[in-house]
């Protein structure tokens, strides 16, 4: 980061900043969405563009401040969240950990947003991703919670208070068909334990619009992709996409010689996150400034939250600035096909335990096999960026560093990266 970049996003973060360059009145930023019955915005696709944003907006924020805070929907949903949310567990750490819960939307209305040509079907939220921040801010992962995913949806409690009832062997994504972002954060909330602390959506074009801001995404395709039934073709090969063609790949479930589920298309996601990422942090953009506000333009525009102002968003995405991008992984709940339907899945017992881990704030250890960093080339191989100075360091737990690791922590490397190759072969990606 440059002098100037750095400057920036200190002025940016301050409390100073925020309440020089203003709220407006009682305005908090964004435009805010009075008490109405609800529209249809919300459910599918990508959505954990959230990291991108949260590490960069904090870089250029300043001069262009009035205009983002004018961009996105702010819409705080707490009254609808209920009495019974889980409490905070105090963890130790110079400060408090963050669960941002970010989906997806699959509204077809709008330029750019019914790329296949399906409409009607209510609204479901494809894909949910759990961002979690470290206490000490040096490490970041996101969960990612297959769509097809059968649970006690709890009841939830719409914009008037009244109460949408609950379902025994629900599919995940249906909470946001009958109560939208809040029940499905209250959803997972009465699941897992863990409070939320704030939560993204994001739609089909916003995510479209981030990837052509930065001149497309660098992709590794095995074989071709010919999904005629939803008229999505994309040719075998190594290249950057953009348009259209990147949202049909983080959208493809029918790649020749996967199984067509759901699993498939979470990896593909996940990876794409960590080259989009990998792509806005490096010289290609950052040097750029006309990239970079666009890129900034097109988030903010695609945006549903509770986070309040850009200023804010700008103190979060300031706090990733030492994690590195090594240290920021991407997973899935560990899940098995459910007995009673092939085409559903249902969470493991260990589910238990990775959430025991989100709740206290501890390291992801044996969940982090397999998983996919924003350091991630579209191989599998590594990613273009250089280490920073936090990635060679030793982990905060204590584990030993690279050069003093034991035989046997070289033979879990070796099987780690063996687990990730058969991942993402399995996904349909490039190993």
């Amino acid at each position: 980061m440059s002098d100037a970049a750095e400057r920036a996003a200190q002025l940016s973060a301050s409390p100073y900043h925020r309440d020089a360059i203003g709220n407006g009145g009682s305005r908090k930023g964004g435009k805010r969405r009075g008490r109405v019955r609800k529209r249809h915005t919300v459910a599918k696709v990508l959505t954990a563009s959230i990291v991108v944003l949260a590490m960069v907006t904090g870089l250029g924020v300043t001069y262009f401040y009035r205009h983002l805070n004018g961009n996105f929907t702010y819409d705080n949903v707490d009254d609808q969240l209920g009495t019974d949310r889980p409490p905070e567990v105090e963890v130790e750490g110079p400060k408090d950990p963050m669960n941002i819960l970010v989906m997806g939307s699959d509204t077809r209305d709008g330029a750019g947003n019914n790329i296949d040509g399906l409409t009607g079907d209510g609204e479901r939220s494809d894909t949910t991703i759990l961002i979690h921040l470290s206490a000490d801010r040096q490490s970041a992962y996101g969960i990612s919670i297959p769509r097809d995913s059968l649970v006690e949806r709890p009841e939830c409690y719409d914009e008037e208070g009244d109460t949408i009832p609950g379902g025994s062997g629900a599919m995940w994504n249906e909470a946001f068909s009958y109560g939208g972002a809040a029940c499905t954060i209250r959803q997972f909330e009465q699941l897992t334990d863990i409070r939320i602390n704030n939560y993204v959506v994001v739609d089909f074009q916003g995510f479209r619009s981030m990837v052509d801001a930065i001149d497309g995404v660098e992709v590794c395709v095995p074989q071709d992709i010919n999904d005629q039934e939803h008229g999505i073709v994309i040719k075998a090969g190594t290249r950057e996409i953009s348009g259209r063609e990147a949202l049909a790949y983080v959208r493809v479930r029918h790649v020749e010689g996967t199984d067509g589920s759901d699993l498939g298309r979470i990896k593909r996601q996940q990876a794409f996150i960590a080259a989009m990422a990998n792509k806005v942090l490096s010289g290609t953009v950052m040097a750029r400034p006309d990239r970079l506000l666009s890129f900034l333009n097109a988030a903010t525009k695609s945006l549903t939250t509770d986070i309040e102002n850009i200023g804010r968003m700008a103190r979060i995405g300031y706090e990733f600035k030492d994690i590195g991008l090594k240290r920021i992984q991407f997973i899935t709940v560990p899940w098995q096909y459910a007995p009673s339907d092939p085409n559903r899945v249902e969470w493991l017992p260990d589910a238990d335990e990775l959430w025991e881990k989100v709740r206290n704030d501890a390291p992801l250890g044996r969940f982090g096999s397999g998983s996919i960093n924003a350091a991630d080339g579209v191989t599998g191989s590594g990613g273009t960026s250089s280490p920073s100075a936090t990635e060679s360091e030793s982990e905060s737990t204590g584990s030993p560093s690279e050069s003093e690791s034991s035989p046997s922590e070289t033979t879990s490397e070796s099987s780690d990266a063996e687990s990730e190759a058969e991942a993402r072969e399995a996904a349909g990606l490039c190993v």
